[in-house]
């Protein structure tokens, strides 16, 4: 595994995972996925979170050896989803001196998972609470619904640290190079996009701090241009459109409704749309379609009808944009029904239930395959989502 350096007191002890094909049984992590823990080491020592089972074994081997003869004073909780959570068993009994430090809600919610006797061990935490560890002081600000409700954040405020929890986290091992932004987007939106307004409170809280180094649960130590990072994150939980362009995304039973989602693109193409990206939800992993959807100002569904309903794969990529809040965005429709369209009624009825969509031009019918009258259609369409 790649060698993760913070400082001389803050250890990286956390493990990537490559085996494992869909985070949460249902996003493709085709690259893994890292679950993050860390060490600080002063007059007493404090472990900021455990791991995913699955990783548990190599985590408390990395834990041993960073406390080189020590044993852990606290145990601070930021989440207690499974994938953090997951070691507290095997913690519990390695080192069963340790304090565990969390919020109320905390507490109620571990034991709905654990049956561990943490009787005179707890010390529970409220809004701008600190715990000096020595040189060190953890000072905890409560992020409720980023993205579970016991959620709560610590900055350690000598070397300036934010230990972020799910914030600021990507898909992807520690040892795979990649950019940033892409797998951090198709996080965000899949793991925290419905809870825009409580990340948004969070940032301010953020923003009355000197944060020199950000430590999420999940993804790189973020330690330049920090900026970069929590613009993005300004953006993105304002759902405000971070990229000029139109995203296409389809569901083709026999490929008609492909050809007519392809032309479309040709066509904006040639007509100078900024960017164009089409996706074929059947075949494509939906939390990507999802990511590309937040990210342009403009969509374009297009769908075959099915069973007087709409075709299934954009019957999901709809509920998944209803739960994760889809708004502010520009958006057309294209339908496909060889004797009863059906599909543009249903994905109007599902837009309608989102807010400040912009719904716009006439939608394309088509009657089976694209004729030379659907080209003209396709090219007026074109001409209103270029306006």
């Amino acid at each position: 595994m790649k060698k993760i350096t913070i400082s001389e007191t803050v250890k990286y002890i956390g493990v990537d995972d490559k085996d494992l094909d869909l985070f949460e049984s249902q996003y493709q992590i085709p690259n893994g996925v890292s679950y993050n823990s860390y060490l600080i080491i002063d007059q007493k020592t404090a472990v900021m979170d455990t791991v995913d089972k699955r990783g548990c074994d190599k985590w408390l081997e990395n834990l041993e050896r960073t406390l080189q003869g020590r044993t852990p004073d606290y145990l601070v909780i930021s989440h207690m989803e499974p994938d953090h959570a997951g070691s507290f068993a095997a913690f519990a009994q390695k080192y069963p001196q340790a304090k565990w430090v969390g919020n109320a809600r905390t507490f109620s919610m571990l034991l709905q998972f654990f049956d561990v006797d943490l009787t005179d061990q707890t010390v529970v935490v409220a809004e701008g609470d600190t715990i000096s560890l020595g040189s060190h002081t953890l000072q905890f600000f409560m992020a409720p619904m980023v993205h579970w409700p016991e959620v709560m954040v610590t900055y350690e405020q000598s070397e300036k640290i934010l230990f972020s929890a799910d914030g600021f986290g990507k898909f992807g091992a520690l040892d795979i190079e990649d950019d940033w932004v892409d797998e951090a987007r198709r996080y965000y939106f899949n793991i925290v996009g419905k809870y825009g307004a409580p990340v948004q409170a969070l940032l301010k809280k953020a923003s009355a701090l000197d944060i020199q180094t950000i430590c999420p649960l999940h993804g790189p130590v973020l330690m330049e241009d920090l900026g970069y990072y929590i613009g993005k994150y300004q953006t993105w939980s304002s759902y405000e459109p971070e990229d000029a362009g139109i995203f296409i995304a389809y569901a083709s039973i026999h490929g008609n409704t492909a050809k007519a989602a392809k032309k479309l693109a040709d066509i904006l193409e040639e007509k100078g749309a900024p960017r164009v990206v089409i996706m074929d939800l059947a075949r494509e992993d939906q939390s990507r379609a999802v990511e590309h959807a937040f990210r342009y100002d403009r969509m374009v569904l297009a769908a075959a009808s099915y069973d007087a309903g709409v075709f299934p794969p954009m019957e999901e990529f709809l509920c998944h944009l209803r739960a994760k809040n889809y708004s502010q965005r520009t958006v057309a429709l294209v339908e496909n029904g060889s004797w009863a369209p059906s599909a543009g009624k249903v994905m109007k009825e599902e837009l309608e239930t989102m807010k400040d969509l912009s719904l716009v031009g006439e939608m394309v019918t088509i009657k089976s395959a694209i004729k030379e009258e659907t080209i003209k259609e396709l090219e007026a369409l074109a001409d209103v989502l270029l306006q």
